[in-house]
């Protein structure tokens, strides 16, 4: 096929030239011009530079000049060789080719790269140059532009969905080479443990790497590390406090044998401080705080006895008191180890923690968990601490004189006294020597070093208990006590309890304060109290009962030295047996036990008011409290033979001769009460209570007064009834089947019927103390509500009634005035 001939379209002819000189204006053209000014103003506005631009024909100007001219517009319409080569020729369809003056044709073209339509289009507008090109219709160009829209989302969309694909990868892969990276962690650290362990000599520069590894970013990676170190620390620590090298022995010269145990001892020590820094550093962080405190713990009870022990302990101190339980265990445990396990140590840790302990209740005044105390009763010192000790020079005496029996008398030849003074200082510097390699060989203590740390701790406990003391006594201060605590002062119940138990070693100087102390806590929280009413705390029951056993523990400690009136302390305990409240019956029934009970020959009539006031507490609480008030009255029965006139039930009562002859129930004083002109009616109705072992010791405790002439022997003890009741009441059971009396049987078989719980007895059948709490709440509260019922409609009825009143007043003085 032939190529197809373009046609070629002449431009159209430009009009002929006119010159000025022949132009002629008519009068009418000037009078229309003159009339119309507005519409020809225009014209002076042109912009005749521009229109020059573009006129091929100036006026006024010379023909080199214009030759030029045309010169530079023919180069600017030559296209570029390298646009035509990059370009394509436009069809004469679309645009007309351009003629020059040469009479030669110039088609247009355009880049190969498609423009945009909206770009196209304000080019063209802006610019003329492209006047010629063909121009899309309206709905042409909006077509072209939804659908270059919808290709440029898709596009979009693909890019999105690529990116967030490559950021999965990239996470996957992260997460990948993480956990690989963790894995081969975990492996480093068990191969180097294990390499450790092995051979520690060797591979000693083990554990800077170790270290390293345990300051990763990862908390498994951190706990893993803490641990391994632990073990690795608790297997290599040497038995002995290494002592790093002065400079003047590193000067020395030593044996490859000793620079490489001080190689080895060096390293160690260095990490040992490294992974100590560390724990005490993540102690402070929440996540890490349980991991570092049981390390920190497991270290100072393995090996109290290495360096940094001094660090380890200041940081089990600080959190011995700490809200978390699992944390304050862990510190109480450990200190604990270290009050037990002495030998370790050499009770220089002792001496330590005691005083820290000290210093922080004395920096936190008195506001501290009772289990920072409590770890004092774990301590021991010697019976014989106070004793006076044999002096050193005693014993060279007495060596002296043996050595003289013996006839091994030292030589006194030397005519010179000077070197005779020489010789002697020379022996005797030989035996300190001796007497101090002696000392670091033999594994038993010093007697007067261990003497010494045994008084230093005791000062620090007793300055502890005689602070708590001294604060209980001030009126509660307003801040809030931990979790635990009873009142105002939390520490006052394990600091009783220290006292009590090491009261053989105070100070005499100090006995009556303590006493007069003990005291006044006692009476704390009555009217008849010595401190002041308008204190705002108040000491429970439980704790002033407290106070009452330990005053009785000091008297009996030291029995041989104070004499001291505990009438005081009856009277306490007397009026604190109608304050007791169910829950604290250990203490209650030790102190039965260590001020009714043991071998003590009490006053007639305090022991029959104490027998009373018991009778009548029996009857108000449990079964255990009142076996052990039983077992308590049965006791006094027996040593005061007089008190079984509280058993007959004549018709004076039980009085005897004496100077009161009238019970006084609410007397404060159990001398004077009166309680021997009472009769003990309580052990009648306690022989019918429902529980067998309680109605067995009243009926026995009955039967008492018929034979007087009979001695009885009490083995039982107040605690231990409490005890074994406690242990029956949580599988004891009453029937719900009521044995009804007839009129014409005896009083005594008026029972309920008891019986325990077998453990093939099905539990289901017992009643659940929520539901039932739960209905008698529902029952009194819907009592409660009748009688607020009543109360209301009885103040509706005299509401109404007044009104009603008040109108017949109103109406019979209508009335009155009608009628004047």
């Amino acid at each position: 096929m032939g190529k197809k001939k373009q046609k070629v379209v002449l431009p159209p002819e430009l009009p002929p030239e006119v010159l000025e000189e022949d132009i002629e204006v008519s009068d009418e053209d000037l009078q229309f011009v003159n009339e119309n000014v507005d519409y020809a103003g225009f014209v002076s506005n042109l912009d005749t530079r521009s229109i020059t631009k573009h006129v091929t024909r100036v006026a006024d100007v010379k023909e080199d000049a214009l030759e030029s001219l045309y010169e530079k517009r023919l180069r600017k319409k030559q296209p570029n060789k390298e646009i035509e080569e990059n370009a394509i020729e436009v069809h004469p369809v679309d645009a007309l080719p351009v003629k020059t003056l040469d009479g030669k044709l110039y088609y247009r073209t355009v880049p190969k790269e498609i423009k945009k339509v909206e770009s196209e289009s304000n080019e063209g507008d802006a610019t003329g140059q492209d006047m010629n090109v063909v121009k899309l219709t309206k709905a042409e160009k909006w077509a072209k532009l939804k659908k270059l829209r919808k290709e440029a989302k898709k596009q979009a969309k693909e890019e999105v969905q690529q990116t967030s694909q490559e950021e999965v990868l990239d996470e996957v892969k992260k997460d990948l080479t993480a956990e690989e990276a963790n894995e081969s962690k975990k492996y480093k650290l068990a191969e180097l443990g294990m390499a450790l362990l092995a051979d520690p000599e060797s591979n000693i520069k083990s554990l800077r790497e170790m270290l390293e590894i345990s300051k990763d970013g990862n908390k498994a990676i951190v706990v893993l590390g803490l641990k391994s170190l632990l073990a690795v620390f608790k297997d290599i620590i040497p038995g002995y406090r290494i002592r790093l090298p002065t400079e003047k022995e590193q000067e020395m010269k030593v044996s490859k044998e000793v620079k490489k145990m001080r190689l080895y001892e060096s390293t160690l020590l260095s990490a040992y401080k490294a992974y100590v820094q560390r724990l005490i550093a993540i102690e402070q962080q929440t996540v890490y705080k349980r991991v570092s405190v049981r390390c920190i713990c497991t270290l100072l009870a393995a090996v109290p006895h290495f360096n940094f022990r001094e660090n380890l302990l200041a940081a089990v101190v600080r959190n011995i008191s700490s809200r978390d339980d699992v944390v304050r265990n862990l510190c109480c445990s450990s200190v604990k180890s270290l009050f037990i396990n002495e030998g370790k140590h050499g009770g220089e840790a002792t001496v330590e923690a005691v005083q820290m302990i000290a210093e922080l209740v004395k920096t936190h005044n008195c506001q501290l968990h009772p289990d920072s105390i409590q770890v004092f009763m774990f301590l021991s010192f010697d019976e014989d601490l106070g004793k006076p000790q044999v002096s050193v020079v005693d014993n060279k005496s007495k060596n002296k004189k043996s050595k003289k029996r013996k006839g091994f008398e030292e030589p006194n030849h030397l005519p010179d006294n000077g070197k005779k003074k020489t010789r002697q200082e020379m022996i005797t510097k030989t035996r300190e020597e001796v007497n101090a390699d002696f000392k670091a060989a033999s594994f038993s203590q010093d007697l007067s070093e261990r003497r010494r740390m045994q008084s230093q701790t005791l000062s620090a406990v007793f300055q502890t208990f005689f602070r708590i003391l001294k604060h209980a006594m001030k009126p509660a201060s307003e801040a809030s006590s931990l979790l635990g605590a009873s009142g105002g002062h939390p520490l006052l119940v394990p600091c009783l309890n220290g006292v009590g138990k090491f009261s053989h070693l105070i100070d005499l100087d100090f006995m009556a304060d303590l006493m007069n102390c003990l005291r006044k806590l006692a009476g704390n929280g009555s009217k008849s109290g010595d401190l002041s009413e308008n204190s705002s705390n108040y000491l429970t029951v439980s704790e002033r009962l407290l106070c009452c056993i330990v005053a009785f523990k000091v008297m009996r400690n030291n029995l041989d030295a104070l004499n001291v009136d505990l009438q005081d302390f009856f009277v306490q305990f007397y009026n604190l047996i109608l304050e007791y409240r169910p829950g604290k019956g250990e203490v209650l029934a030790e102190a039965l036990k260590i001020m009714l009970c043991d071998d003590r020959q009490h006053d007639m009539q305090r022991a029959a008011a104490f027998i009373k006031r018991l009778a009548t507490f029996s009857l108000c609480f449990g079964s255990a409290e009142s076996m052990a008030a039983l077992v308590t009255i049965k006791h006094l029965l027996q040593k005061n033979a007089k008190c079984r006139n509280l058993l007959e039930n004549d018709a004076g009562g039980g009085s005897v001769a004496g100077a009161i002859v009238k019970y006084q129930p609410y007397a404060s004083d159990p001398n004077l009460s009166g309680a021997l002109a009472s009769v003990l009616w309580e052990l009648n109705l306690l022989t019918k209570h429902y529980h067998p072992a309680v109605s067995t010791m009243a009926s026995g405790i009955s039967t008492m007064g018929t034979a007087n002439n009979q001695v009885y022997h009490s083995i039982v003890s107040p605690q231990q009834a409490f005890k074994e009741s406690s242990l029956e009441q949580e599988s004891f059971v009453v029937s719900g089947d009521i044995k009804r009396s007839n009129n014409k049987r005896k009083r005594g078989n008026d029972t309920l019927s008891c019986v325990k719980v077998q453990p093939d007895v099905n539990l289901k059948d017992q009643p659940n103390e929520n539901e039932v709490r739960k209905k008698l709440t529902e029952h009194f509260l819907l009592l409660r509500d009748i009688t607020e019922n009543q109360r209301l409609r009885g103040e509706l009825d005299q509401t109404t009634l007044s009104l009603n009143l008040y109108e017949q007043y109103k109406k019979q003085k209508r009335k009155t005035r009608k009628i004047s």
